[in-house]
């Protein structure tokens, strides 16, 4: 039953207290409460786990989310604000309204249904957007509430224990971290390491010795060069490394996303405590040899800022300190994290400040320091380790690598993935007296493809009331590339959908009605098929029979959220004379809305004409092309005839920089 009341929740969320007023909701127990019983039990506060529970609340159920650590928001608020997101545009649901409204607060402006995605963005604003929703939606979070124990009836969760003594019951609970430790609990088959290619019939799982983030200069692995005797180097093995596609339990390396600046106020890196410089002795010798970086990213998020990650053959990623990590206690896990920040503020202080480098290099990296604005709490340090794989389950459909390349595409859609199949390096080994990295693959995917509803729920028989939307049923390589921020949401957003359908028809989680599913999954815009389609919307592609061109357009797949197989450019040359015109066949006289799609690049015009012809005559517009890539930009609506009689004509004038044409898109108003 409903009731109306006021209650002011706590909780932690980058360092800060914040309070949750809760209004119109059926009632929550206090905080301090022994027992907490909502609808839902969601547990890891990840952005998945924000978004199952916000979906849960607007279809007009309680939920709360007990996390076992002090940060909410997971990766997205822990860093990791340059979002891998492959396409864009595949980002539907409460999943492109958090990119929304991250748009939206740098903007000033209330987030709409019509506002821009931004996925680029500093911690604290992602960390702003999540308080909003929990806010908004009166969400309760429960901070350092590790998971002790699972209470189970058959085949169903009941409770789930935590270390504090609280026990947290519902008809239907969530896994939403980023180690699977619910699941696991609850006695559901998982999976950790990588499978051998014959396993699923694969080509890129596996042991993996390939050229991307290697070595590219000798560097000898051994204490005493030249002598294997003197045993390797920390972080080296020499043990033999397996064929290509031999499957081990290995895992890919983790490290944190540090906020970067230049700015006058930044921390200086500090000098961990056990900082051994022995530990950077192979990048000291990497150097030496003649590499000069770039040691990390820079990429920028906004406000002088960067999400710096891993690049090259010796960077932030400590390969070879994970595998241990997915099943290990509370206790060892602490100290991984203890030895993950140990070793990568570590390498920070050793290149700005070993004297065995060369100056240019330490200057170099000593421009840059922490953020002093962002992660308060923890001296500028991210609080969120991450943790790019654990466990992965194992249900009645395993997500592999043909899913990825499109060459299967399953009919249980509940979300689409887009992203490179992305496995960081596992380990450093010895090949021929040098050392080399091992487990690294980047292969592209066509475009985006469907995730199965049988990926995210146990088998059947194993649990019936558990939904798991991050550690999915994949193989290593097809997790590399589900495993991203939006793709979190978006299942999430998903599996709460399913847990609210079980509930209604008393079924089990595996027995929930697909079609029924879906049908409300697009009614709240999720989007479940590439390329997505509208009731009676018309798509004209630069590759369509409706497109003529004037002058020299170029076919293009190098930035991504393009629509169909490629997009065109102008080779910013060419100005007045290239011209692209994209032509309808409109089935009916009427009202339509224009939409027009391009990708966004710096290297863009940002004056780029735009004339639509309809039955008043010609309406010019002027977009900005280097913003807004991968989505649908409105154009306005007008009136067109039936038939061929109205276009969209892509301009070249006085345009100051590439010109891109990709698709239009008509819409019934």
């Amino acid at each position: 039953m409903s009731s109306t009341f006021t209650r002011r929740h706590l909780f932690r969320l980058g360092g800060a207290t914040l309070v949750v007023t809760a209004g119109t909701m059926s009632a929550l127990p206090a905080l301090a409460a022994g027992t907490v019983t909502a609808d839902l039990v969601v547990y890891g506060a990840t952005s998945a786990g924000i978004v199952a529970a916000v979906q849960t609340r607007r279809l007009g159920r309680t939920a709360v989310i007990v996390e076992p650590g002090n940060h909410v928001g997971g990766l997205t608020t822990g860093g990791l604000g340059y979002t891998d997101s492959g396409t864009s545009a595949a980002i539907g649901g409460v999943a492109g309204e958090f990119y929304r409204r991250v748009y939206a607060r740098y903007q000033g402006v209330p987030v709409t249904p019509d506002s821009p995605m931004r996925l680029v963005f500093e911690p604290h604003v992602a960390a702003g957007v999540c308080t909003d929703l929990l806010t908004e939606h009166g969400i309760p979070v429960y901070l350092n509430a590790r998971l002790t124990a699972v209470q189970c009836s058959g085949d169903r969760i009941t409770g789930l224990v935590a270390d504090n003594g609280q026990l947290f019951t519902g008809p239907m609970f969530v896994d939403a971290t980023y180690e699977g430790d619910l699941m696991a609990a609850a006695g559901v088959s998982y999976t950790v390491g990588r499978e051998a290619n014959a396993v699923y019939g694969e080509t890129i799982n596996g042991v993996q010795l390939r050229g991307a983030h290697q070595f590219t200069l000798p560097v000898d692995p051994y204490v005493v060069p030249g002598n294997p005797a003197s045993g390797p180097l920390p972080g080296v093995s020499a043990a033999p490394v397996a064929r290509n596609g031999t499957g081990d339990d290995r895992i890919q390396a983790y490290n944190f996303r540090m906020c970067l600046t230049q700015a006058a106020g930044r921390i200086p890196f500090p000098q961990p405590a056990g900082y051994d410089p022995a530990d950077y002795e192979l990048l000291l010798r990497y150097v030496r040899a003649g590499y000069t970086g770039p040691f990390f990213t820079t990429q920028s998020v906004g406000g002088g800022k960067t999400d710096s990650n891993n690049t090259g053959a010796f960077s932030t990623d400590f390969i070879g300190a994970s595998h241990a990590y997915p099943t290990a206690t509370w206790a060892q896990r602490d100290s991984m994290v203890a030895d993950h920040r140990r070793y990568q503020q570590g390498l920070m202080w050793f290149l700005a400040n070993d004297p065995r480098l060369p100056e240019p290099v330490r200057a170099g990296v000593a421009r840059w320091g922490l953020a002093a604005d962002e992660f308060t709490a923890t001296g500028g340090w991210p609080p969120q380790l991450y943790v790019r794989e654990a466990r992965r389950m194992v249900s009645a459909y395993v997500m592999t690598e043909r899913d990825c390349r499109g060459t299967v595409r399953v009919a249980d859609a509940v979300g689409l993935a887009s992203y490179t199949m992305d496995s960081h390096n596992c380990q450093r080994v010895v090949v021929d007296g040098l050392v080399r990295n091992e487990g690294d693959v980047q292969v592209g995917v066509p475009g985006p493809y469907p995730v199965s509803y049988r990926s995210i729920v146990p088998t059947a028989g194993q649990c019936a009331n558990l939904l798991v939307p991050v550690c999915l049923s994949a193989s290593h390589i097809a997790y590399g590339s589900i495993r991203m921020e939006p793709v979190f949401m978006i299942l999430a957003q998903s599996a709460a959908t399913a847990a609210v359908l079980a509930v209604d028809a008393g079924v089990p989680v595996q027995q929930v009605d697909v079609a029924a599913l879906q049908a409300r999954l697009r009614r709240d815009g999720q989007i479940l098929s590439w390329p997505p389609t509208a009731d009676g919307e018309i798509v004209v592609d630069n590759r369509s029979a409706g497109v003529t061109r004037a002058g020299v357009w170029v076919g293009s797949t190098a930035i991504g959220g393009y629509w169909g197989s490629d997009y065109e450019h102008d080779g910013s040359t060419g100005k007045g004379v290239n011209r692209l015109r994209f032509t309808p066949s409109l089935p009916a006289a009427g009202n339509w809305t224009v939409q027009v799609r391009w990708t966004a690049d710096p290297n863009r015009a940002g004056n780029v004409p735009v004339d639509v012809v309809h039955s008043g005559g010609v309406t010019t517009r002027t977009v900005d092309q280097r913003t807004s890539g991968g989505q649908w930009v409105s154009l306005g609506t007008y009136r067109f005839p039936a038939g061929t009689a109205g276009s969209v004509l892509i301009r070249t004038e006085g345009t100051d920089g590439y010109v891109v044409a990709d698709a239009v898109r008509f819409l019934p108003a």
